[in-house]
């Protein structure tokens, strides 16, 4: 039913390069063919090359250079009124901005891709924008608005036996499922995921659906060693390709694993390896929900009540920034799971007294095992300049 998955985002001379490509494969043979293409001033192959480029910087976590571009390959695209490649650019830039948490930005920019590529007649760029979109919606926690565009999605990825689609679609809606508590439909969802791209020879997608039963099976059924395992799997294509977002959130997985086993220190550990691992790619969401699995770790070895609290008062600030949904209800189940009602009191009690403080000065100090998060929290001096980054690429965004 379904034919080998392939990446519509390599293009031109690209073309040969495989989903499975490794990442840094795909960045120095797109580098080659820009260089070529811009050398010959040929625009439209120079936009095309741009884009694999650009996702390649992504997915590898070189926040910067992908950003540089992906507007690189739309300035191109536009030069020469290409827009099929002016779209692609435009869902490059969304997703960017997505994994960066900045949604707004990741809806325009989608939402303008999505309107390009039907205007420029390409199907897949459009499918590829509208499945951004609703991604964008799901990672927030706005379930309701996005789950039937999901269903939608998956519904035309199997009418043209689109794999890769497919394998997306499902592992979006099982995610939904499972954050319901729907425990055995997501599982059947992901675990129908992991046979198709299995099949498609769809690696990426085989190591994305691997940890969403890992999830399951430790959540629902309590089988640590099993859900270890599949994640063990994951990670070794997620270190093939140099999955290196996949590989941050696998380990953030393993901790979540490792948190619901009680073996807190084990989780801790493995938190803080996620946690450096988001920060390198500048990801606040990953950052955020590593801090939030740190957190807790901590507590349950002991951590000072009060620190604890006010940890939470502040990742819960940062949520509503980023404009999560669903970790923002994750951060109050985490009070209540600790049993921290009337600390929070006592902490908007005690900072409406002292004022605002330097978040990046404050982050765990007291625990001297943490010395290398006084700069990790989102907030403090490292991220202040990524905050001024991001404001420019808003003002920057495509005109």
């Amino acid at each position: 039913m379904y034919g080998k998955a392939f990446a519509p985002e390599y293009q031109g001379a690209l073309t040969t390069l495989s989903v499975n490509s490794s990442l840094t494969e795909v960045l120095a043979a797109g580098t080659r063919q820009l260089r070529e293409a811009e050398r010959a001033g040929e625009h439209g192959e120079a936009a095309r090359s741009g884009l694999a480029v650009a996702e390649a910087h992504r997915r590898l976590g070189q926040i910067a250079e992908a950003d540089r571009a992906w507007k690189a390959s739309y300035r191109a695209a536009r030069a020469v009124g290409d827009e099929g490649a002016m779209a692609w650019a435009l869902w490059s830039g969304g997703t960017l901005a997505r994994q960066r948490g900045s949604f707004a930005l990741a809806r325009r920019l989608l939402g303008l891709a999505a309107e390009v590529g039907e205007r420029g007649g390409d199907v897949v760029v459009r499918g590829y924008s509208l499945a951004g979109l609703a991604e964008t919606g799901r990672i927030q926690g706005d379930y309701e608005a996005v789950a039937q565009l999901h269903e939608q999605l998956l519904a035309e990825a199997r009418r043209r036996g689109e794999a890769r689609h497919t394998v997306w679609a499902l592992e979006g809606i099982a995610q939904i499922h499972r954050q319901r508590g729907a425990y055995d439909s997501a599982y059947a969802m992901f675990e129908e995921a992991a046979q198709i791209a299995e099949g498609a020879d769809d690696r990426r997608g085989h190591a994305w659906a691997l940890r969403g039963l890992a999830d399951i099976v430790s959540a629902r059924d309590g089988d640590v060693e099993r859900a270890l395992a599949l994640l063990s799997e994951a990670e070794v294509i997620c270190r093939a390709m140099r999955l290196s977002s996949a590989l941050a959130y696998n380990h953030k997985m393993r901790g979540n694993v490792l948190y619901r086993a009680g073996r807190h220190a084990e989780a801790r550990d493995t938190y803080e390896l996620a946690l450096a691992e988001f920060r390198e790619m500048s990801e606040p969401r990953g950052e955020a929900l590593s801090r939030l699995g740190l957190v807790k770790s901590l507590a349950r070895l002991g951590w000072n009540r009060t620190e604890t609290a006010s940890e939470l008062a502040d990742l819960a600030r940062e949520l509503d920034r980023i404009g999560l949904r669903h970790a923002r209800q994750m951060v109050a189940r985490a009070r209540e799971e600790l049993g921290l009602r009337d600390e929070d009191e006592r902490v908007t009690r005690d900072e409406g007294e002292r004022g605002p403080r330097d978040q990046g000065e404050h982050v765990m100090r007291d625990h001297g095992a943490l010395p290398a998060h006084e700069q990790a929290r989102p907030g403090g001096r490292a991220q202040r300049g990524e905050r001024a980054a991001e404001r420019g690429v808003r003002a920057e965004a495509v005109r």
